[in-house]
């Protein structure tokens, strides 16, 4: 059978029901726009794990996303959605490029979160853009964007309490929304959420526990992952 969509890190394969898809976690790593690329034996399995136990949180908190239940190590099955072509990264400490366009230390906690918008685009880089561009590149409405800063704001005041109880500081994520496809007038959370899109630091330690240490080469990357994956488990049983 051939996926519907192969991205960096998931496919999305079709299932009987029109409105609901498997998306698949791959074993694949990719860092700087696909530039570095490597493979980790049980990626796809802990990735799935650990985004299926936030997504299960986030739903329970009344965060619409788009899932519907886990299949298997690799597998969920998720809602059918248009994706709107706007990354969302919500950051509550410099890290990252932050710190290479400001020349900002890292690790400075910011007094507020800070937003920043992205076009999703692999050919472009996932370049930055503001309200003005999403509105004339025709992105999303202003209601839309709106939605989009209250939503992922809430999806942060969430994730930091729910992290920090787990030991770890939610340094920085991205989000991605999506319209239903069975009721275009709901715009819900798609993607994943896990240490590929997130960045977690040890509360104690400091001690990265996410993609960076891909990134940066520090080793242990998917025993981080473990660790992330352990500690989520031990908060929610």
């Amino acid at each position: 059978m051939t996926p519907l969509y192969e991205g960096k890190a998931k496919r999305l394969w079709a299932t009987e029901n029109p409105d609901t898809l498997r998306m698949e976690f791959k074993n694949d790593a990719t860092a700087f726009n696909g530039e570095k690329k490597a493979s980790f034996e049980n990626k796809g399995r802990l990735n799935n794990e650990i985004s299926t136990l936030i997504y299960g949180f986030l739903e329970n908190a009344g965060v619409p996303t788009h899932f519907v239940r886990k299949i298997d190590e690799t597998n969920v099955e998720v809602k059918k959605v248009t994706i709107l072509m706007v990354e969302v990264i919500i950051r509550n400490l410099s890290a990252g490029s932050y710190c290479k366009r400001t020349g900002i230390e890292e690790g400075r906690v910011f007094s507020q979160p800070v937003i920043e918008f992205s076009y999703k685009s692999d050919e472009l880089g996932d370049p930055l853009i503001n309200d003005d561009y999403i509105r004339e590149m025709g992105l999303a409405t202003p209601e839309d964007l709106a939605h989009l800063r209250k939503s992922a704001l809430q999806v942060n005041s969430i994730l930091i309490d729910f992290f920090a109880k787990c030991g770890l500081k939610l340094v920085d994520f991205k989000l991605e929304f999506g319209r239903l496809v069975s009721d275009p007038s709901k715009i819900v959370l798609a993607d994943e959420i896990s240490p590929d899109g997130c960045r977690l630091w040890d509360l104690k330690t400091g001690e990265k526990m996410d993609k960076d240490r891909f990134r940066r080469d520090l080793g242990n990357v998917m025993e981080a992952y473990e660790e992330v994956l352990g500690r989520l488990k031990g908060s929610l049983a």
